[in-house]
C-alpha cells in the first residue's frame, strides 16, 4: 500500500473518530480518587479508558475499583425510566404517573395514620447536596421523624465514640500526609489494603521511615502483611485486649501525665479501673499471650508519635461503641492526639459516609452536625429553612429499627434512595419480609436492585459521571465531583427527584433548587456555626483545591488537625472512659460452634449492586467464599472448594469454601457482597449496640456443614 493511500485511510480514520474527556471522582470508598473517563467514538462504536489525576488524598493513585467504575454507569441494566409495579410487573410510566402515584399513596397514608406513618432510608454514597436535601425534605416536606440510613451499619460506634470523647467527630484527626510521621500505627478491624488501597503507600512509607505497625485481626489479610506484628485476637474481645494494654502503660509509668491532667476528664476513675485488670485474664478471654499484648503495648507507648485506625472489624460489634472508647483511652493517656504523627483515624467504609451524617440523614442530626433535640440547633435550622420550629419532627430511630417498624406496622410507606438492605441489612431476610409489607414503597437507584424488587415505584437516578456534587472524604476534606456526562433516557438527579416530589407534595417553595451549587449554598449556611461548619467552602473555592471542615469563614484555611489546642467539649477536654472487658454478644454453643465474621474483599464494594455489574470486576471474584482454617475444615468435613451450609439462629446462607492457614481456628470469614443464598447478612446478628444502634455484624455463632446435592438442602 503506497503512502498516500495510508494517509488517505489515516484521515478518514480520524474523520469518523471522536474523543471526549469526562473529570470526575471515583464513586466507591472514602479516599475519593480523581479521574478522567475518555470516551473514544469509532465509526460509531464507543471504548473507554481510565485515567488517574492528580490530588492531595491519594497523589493520582487509583484501584482496580476506580479504573472499572464506569462499567456500570454505562451497564445496559441501568434504568432509564420511571416503573409503576402494576399487577406484580412493572411497567414503564411518565413521571408524572409516578410522582402522583407516590402523591396520593403518601398522602392517603400520612392523612389516616399521621406523618410519621412515612419513613425515609438514605445512603452514604449521596453527595452532600443530596443528602441534605434528603433530611430536608423528610422533615419539610413529609414532616416526619422517621430518617436513617444505610451509614448507620458503617461508622456509628466510631462517630459516636469520637463525639463522646472529642465532643466532635471527623474521621481522622490528622491528615493522611501525616501517616509517614507516625513511629508506632495501630491497625484495629481495618483491611485498608484491599478497602481503600490507593493510601497504602503512607503506611508503606511509614513503615520505611521506621514506624512498627501493629495490626489487630482475627485473619491474615493484604495488611496485616506491612506488619511487624499481627494480633490474631479472638472476635469480639478487642475491647479487653486494649484493657490489657492500658493495665501494662499504667503499670510501667508509660501515662503522659501531664497531657491527662491538663486535656482530660476521667482519669482516675479509668485508673481505678485498670488497676483490676490481670494480663492473665486478658490473655485467657482474646486468646493472645500476654507477652504480646506487654510488647503491643510498650512499643506504641514508648514510640514518640502515634496513630491509631479502626474500621469495621471493630465498629460492626454490639460492644463496638465502647470498643473505639477505649482505643481512644489509648490514644489519651499517652498523649498521642492532636500533634503531627499523632491521632486517630476511624476509616469510613462508603463514599461519603461522613458528610452523609453531618448534614441531615441521621435520625438524631440537623445540618452541621446540630442535634435535632437541641433548642437552640432547632431554632436555627427552622429560620434557614423558613419554617416554625415547631413544625421540626423529633428524633427518629435507627436504620435497623426503622425495618423493625415496618414490619410492626407503625412504618406504613418508604421512601429508599441509594442503598439496598436487602442484602446489606443483618438478619437480611427479616429485612425482605418487613418490606414486602409497606403500603406504598418506593426506591430511586440506578439499577433494578435487590431491594428495588419489592418496590411499588421505581425512580432512575443519575450516575457519578452524571451528577455534579461535593462527597466528604475520610481525611474530612470536602471535594468537588464534576460530572458532564450526559444522562441517559429521562434519568433525572436525586436532589431533581426529591424538589419534584416536594413540589407535586404542595411544598415546593422550599425546594426551588436548579442546580447542585444552589443547594450547597444553602448548606453552608445552614452547617455556619455548627461543629461541621461548611460555610467557608464555595464551589469556586472547591474547584481549585479541596479543603478541610470545619472552615468557618471565606478566608479560612481548613482546619487538617483537630485538638492541637484543645477538645470540642465546653471545657475543651477529652473524657476517658470505663471500659469492661465482656459484653452481651453471640457467643458459641455447642450447637453452633464457630464465629461467623464478614468484610469486603477487593473487586466489590458494598452490596455489589454497582461491581457486580461490572464485567472486569465480577469475573476476578465471581462467587462469595467462606475462608476456613485446614483444621477446622477437616473437623466439619468440608472439602476445599466445595459448597457449604452456614447456619445461624436466623437462617441459612450457601457459599463455596476456601481452605486458609490465615485465620483462626474458630472462625471463618466471608464477604457480604452477594445476594441470594450467597447473602451472608441473611443470618447476621441484629442485635444492636445500646449507644450508636450499630447491629452486631463481625460475631455471630455459626455451624456449617458439606452441601452433597444442593437441591436435598
Amino acid at each position: 500500500m503506497t503512502k498516500d493511500l495510508l494517509d488517505y485511510f489515516r484521515q478518514k480514520q480520524k474523520d469518523y473518530t471522536t474523543e471526549t474527556v469526562f473529570d470526575t471522582q471515583c464513586p466507591f470508598c472514602s479516599v475519593q480518587c480523581t479521574m478522567q473517563l475518555v470516551e473514544e467514538r469509532v465509526v460509531g462504536r464507543s471504548r473507554y479508558k481510565v485515567l488517574a489525576k492528580d490530588n492531595p488524598t491519594s497523589n493520582g493513585r487509583l484501584c482496580m475499583k476506580g479504573l472499572c467504575a464506569h462499567q456500570h454507569a454505562l451497564h445496559p441494566e441501568r434504568l432509564q425510566f420511571p416503573l409503576l409495579k402494576k399487577n406484580g410487573e412493572f411497567v414503564r410510566v411518565s413521571w408524572e404517573e409516578a410522582l402522583s402515584f407516590i402523591r396520593d399513596r403518601f398522602t392517603a397514608i400520612q392523612t389516616e395514620f399521621g406523618n410519621d406513618a412515612v419513613g425515609v432510608y438514605g445512603g452514604g454514597s449521596l453527595t452532600n447536596e443530596e443528602a441534605y436535601l434528603l433530611g430536608k425534605f423528610a422533615r419539610v416536606a413529609l414532616k416526619t421523624k422517621y430518617i436513617d440510613y444505610n451509614g448507620r451499619y458503617c461508622m456509628s460506634a466510631a462517630a459516636a465514640a469520637m463525639n463522646a470523647t472529642f465532643g466532635i467527630d471527623r474521621g481522622l484527626t490528622n491528615k493522611l500526609s501525616e501517616i509517614p510521621h507516625a513511629r508506632c500505627i495501630l491497625l484495629a478491624g481495618t483491611n485498608i489494603a484491599e478497602c481503600q488501597p490507593t493510601i497504602m503507600p503512607y503506611f508503606r512509607q511509614a513503615k520505611k521511615n521506621g514506624a512498627f505497625i501493629i495490626v489487630i485481626d482475627p485473619r491474615e489479610t493484604a495488611t496485616s502483611e506491612l506488619a511487624d506484628l499481627h494480633i490474631k485476637v479472638k472476635p469480639g474481645t478487642d475491647a479487653a485486649l486494649v484493657n490489657g494494654m492500658l493495665a501494662v502503660i499504667l503499670a510501667e509509668g508509660y501515662v503522659d501525665e501531664a497531657f491527662v491532667k491538663e486535656r482530660t476528664e476521667g482519669y482516675e476513675e479509668l485508673k481505678k479501673h485498670i488497676e483490676h485488670i490481670q494480663l492473665d485474664d486478658i490473655a485467657a478471654m482474646t486468646g493472645v499471650a500476654k507477652e504480646i499484648i506487654a510488647f503491643a503495648a510498650r512499643q506504641y507507648a514508648l514510640a514518640p508519635t502515634g496513630m491509631i485506625f479502626t474500621a469495621r472489624g471493630v465498629e460492626q460489634q454490639t460492644n463496638g461503641y465502647m470498643t473505639v472508647r477505649n482505643f481512644l483511652n489509648l490514644a489519651l493517656v499517652t498523649g498521642k492526639i492532636g500533634k503531627i504523627g499523632c491521632g486517630y483515624g476511624a476509616v469510613t467504609g462508603q463514599g461519603n459516609g461522613q458528610g452523609g451524617r453531618e448534614h441531615g440523614q441521621k435520625a438524631d442530626q440537623l445540618p452541621g452536625y446540630r442535634s435535632i433535640e437541641n433548642e437552640a440547633h432547632r431554632q436555627y435550622i427552622a429560620s434557614v429553612w423558613g419554617v416554625p420550629e415547631e413544625e421540626l419532627p423529633r428524633k427518629g430511630v435507627s436504620a435497623y429499627e426503622m425495618m423493625q417498624k415496618v414490619a410492626a406496622g407503625e412504618i406504613k410507606a418508604m421512601i429508599m434512595m441509594g442503598s439496598n438492605p436487602v442484602v446489606s441489612s443483618p438478619n437480611a431476610r427479616f429485612v425482605e419480609q418487613a418490606l414486602k409489607t409497606l403500603q406504598c414503597f418506593v426506591v430511586v437507584d440506578l439499577f433494578l436492585s435487590e431491594t428495588a424488587e419489592l418496590a411499588d415505584v421505581v425512580l432512575p437516578t443519575s450516575s457519578y459521571l452524571e451528577d455534579e456534587g461535593t462527597m466528604t472524604n475520610l481525611e474530612g476534606r470536602v471535594t468537588w465531583r464534576p460530572a458532564s456526562r450526559k444522562r441517559l433516557g429521562e434519568v433525572k438527579h436525586d436532589w431533581e427527584i426529591l424538589c419534584e416530589l416536594a413540589k407535586v407534595l404542595g411544598k415546593g417553595e422550599y425546594f426551588s433548587f436548579s442546580s447542585a451549587e444552589e443547594i450547597f449554598d444553602e448548606l453552608r449556611v445552614a452547617s455556619r456555626g455548627g461543629l461541621a461548619d461548611y460555610y467557608g467552602i464555595t464551589y469556586e473555592r472547591l474547584r481549585r483545591e479541596r479543603v478541610y471542615w470545619p472552615c468557618p469563614f471565606l478566608e479560612h484555611p481548613g482546619t487538617a488537625r483537630l485538638f492541637e489546642h484543645s477538645f470540642a467539649h465546653h471545657d475543651g477536654k477529652a473524657r476517658l472512659a470505663v471500659v469492661e472487658n465482656k459484653y452481651e454478644k453471640e457467643e458459641p454453643t455447642d450447637h453452633y460452634p464457630l464465629y461467623v465474621t464478614t468484610g469486603r474483599v477487593l473487586t466489590h464494594y458494598l452490596s455489589g449492586t454497582q461491581t457486580r455489574r461490572s464485567p472486569t470486576l465480577a469475573s476476578r471474584q465471581i462467587e462469595a467464599v467462606m475462608e476456613i482454617h485446614p483444621n477446622t475444615a477437616k473437623k466439619y468435613k468440608i472439602e476445599n472448594n466445595a459448597l457449604v451450609k452456614i447456619e445461624t439462629k436466623r437462617g441459612a446462607a450457601v457459599v463455596r469454601s476456601k481452605y486458609s492457614y490465615k485465620i483462626r481456628e474458630d472462625t471463618v470469614f466471608v464477604p457480604f457482597h452477594w445476594s441470594g443464598k450467597q447473602n451472608i447478612n441473611q443470618i447476621t446478628d441484629d442485635a444492636l449496640d445500646p449507644y450508636c444502634k450499630m447491629p452486631g455484624f463481625k460475631i455471630c455463632a455459626a455451624r456449617i456443614s458439606p452441601i452433597v446435592d444442593l437441591e436435598k438442602n
